[in-house]
């Protein structure tokens, strides 16, 4: 710590040795900085503050059915992309800058100057912007503000609706291949569907196992049909049988009551009960009733006649005559007919499902290969299909979003303040630079009183002076100073002091000019 405390003392003593030229150079470096501050030409800020309102009425209503970007990130990113090489280019010719720009060199330097002079600021979340410029002219920065203004309201035009066309395009171009696609995959299905026809069910859905698990159904449910068909025609048969051996115990017995004539028994019936009718009106004596009694009793002969002719008929064939003439007869006969009808159609049913079954279970020992074949086609088809609708929904939902943004924009730009330059000069702050300068002129006076202190470095240490050179110290001699010397050096120091407050005080008579000046102005 001692030494670098004599380090620091050491350099602080070589670099008073040297004090009045770092003083020159304070004095030289303060009057440069002045100059300089004072030269630098007023510039005049023109601004203007645009309010973007990003909330539209139909965008809540058509929520849902078109796509609605971020508005708020769009505008903000057309805010900071605003002040490129193009739209400064623009903006030159809008405010006419470029008149006296003839070379390429002026015309680039201009462009950098301008891009660094603009400003686009944002307030908050409020979607307020402030755009500004300094100039020289005020006019100048006015009308530059105003063109800047005009460009941030138009580049925020035809973006979206580029954007819009450009998606459009691309998702056509996108259901032109997926048509392709669907119209392949449609025809290898068709193709696939028409060469297994048979395998499939009445929904059009390939499904061996379902398929054969249903005839197999079938062939059961036709086998029982078929059982009970046959069982059916066997019970008429022994029926008719029963009838047949019945019908000829009868005529062999001679029992005409078992032999039937049915529209003469009918002819009898009516014909008795008009005897009936009469025979309350009249008496027996009444040609009426007598004529009813004639031809009762004819019937009735003729019933006997018959009778015999059958009874003759049935002893000659003993199967047939008595059985066609009985009803009961008639109607097993019709059953054992349709019976056997039955039968026959259950038989060819049976063979039939019998058959598929056959080819079923034959076809069953490919299925898992076609059935996966019939997935995968199934599955392609699905895929294609699915993509190619939501292309088709996309599209229409960036047809209405064009639409939407062509209806509303991308927002409501509203000039809040118009351009407007400022009466006053904003730059340079002299009130600022004028104490930098200052401290500049210190910086530079204490740089150069270190900087020759280093380069005539003196020793005012003896056992500093020992040790840099290496040498043994045999002894110091001291300086007596007499009164004349002191009154000298106290002399120095106060032409020195004087010299230094008179830069500090005519640095502040000056900023206190300038501050009296910028208060008139204001």
């Amino acid at each position: 710590m001692d030494e670098l405390i004599s380090q620091v003392t050491t350099i602080a003593r070589g670099m008073w040795k040297h004090r009045w030229r770092g003083l020159i150079a304070a004095w030289v470096v303060a009057i440069i900085g002045v100059m300089t501050v004072m030269s630098v030409p007023d510039k005049y800020e023109a601004s203007a503050r645009i309010y973007v309102d990003t909330q539209s009425i139909l965008k809540p209503l058509m929520s849902g059915l078109a796509v609605q970007p971020n508005v708020e990130q769009q505008v903000m990113m057309l805010s900071r992309t605003l002040i490129t090489r193009p739209n400064v280019e623009k903006l030159i010719r809008m405010a006419d800058l470029d008149l006296g720009e003839t070379s390429k060199a002026q015309q680039d330097a201009l462009i950098d100057q301008v891009s660094k002079t603009l400003e686009i600021k944002t307030v908050g979340r409020d979607n307020i912007y402030t755009l500004a410029y300094r100039d020289t002219n005020p006019e100048k920065a006015k009308k530059v503000v105003q063109s800047l203004v005009s460009i941030f309201v138009e580049s925020s035009m035809g973006t979206s609706r580029q954007d819009s066309d450009a998606a459009k395009k691309f998702i056509d171009e996108q259901i032109k291949t997926y048509v392709a696609k669907l119209e392949e995959a449609e025809a290898r299905l068709k193709e696939f569907k028409l060469r297994n026809i048979e395998l499939q069910s009445s929904t059009g859905e390939l499904n061996m196992a379902g398929q054969l698990g249903g005839i197999s159904e079938q062939l059961r449910q036709a086998r029982l049909e078929l059982r009970e068909a046959e069982n059916a025609r066997d019970a008429a048969r022994r029926q008719l049988d029963l009838e047949r051996a019945t019908q000829s115990k009868n005529l062999m017995s001679d029992n005409s009551g078992a032999i039937s004539t049915p529209e003469i028994d009918a002819r009898i019936d009516a014909q008795k009960r008009n005897l009936d009718a009469l025979l309350q009106r009249f008496t027996e004596q009444h040609p009426d009733v007598v004529g009813a009694r004639r031809l009762i009793k004819d019937l009735e002969d003729q019933k006997r006649k018959e009778i015999a002719e059958l009874r003759k008929a049935a002893l000659a064939n003993p199967t047939s005559t008595p059985a066609n003439n009985s009803l009961a007869y008639q109607e097993i006969s019709r059953v054992m007919a349709t019976s056997e009808v039955l039968v026959a159609s259950l038989r060819a049913r049976v063979a039939e499902y019998d058959a598929r079954y056959t080819k079923s279970l034959e076809a069953m020992k490919v299925a898992p290969q076609i059935e996966a074949e019939y997935a995968q086609l199934n599955r392609d088809y699905e895929i294609n299909k699915k993509n190619y609708n939501d292309l088709v929904s996309r599209r229409e939902s960036a047809a209405m979003s064009g639409e939407l943004d062509s209806a509303t924009g991308v927002a409501d730009f509203r000039l809040i303040d118009p351009p407007r330059a400022s009466p006053k000069p904003v730059a340079p702050n002299r009130l600022l630079l004028m104490p930098l300068a200052l401290l500049a002129a210190l910086g530079a006076g204490l740089g150069v009183t270190f900087l020759l202190s280093q380069l005539r470095a003196v020793y005012y240490d003896a056992y500093a002076m020992s040790e840099s050179l290496g040498l043994p110290l045999l002894g110091v001699v001291s300086l007596v100073v007499d009164d004349g010397g002191a009154q000298r050096r106290k002399s120095e120091l106060i032409k020195f002091l004087a010299a230094t407050s008179a830069l500090i005080v005519v640095f502040g008579i000056g900023m206190a000019a300038l501050f009296l000046m910028s208060k008139q102005a204001g």
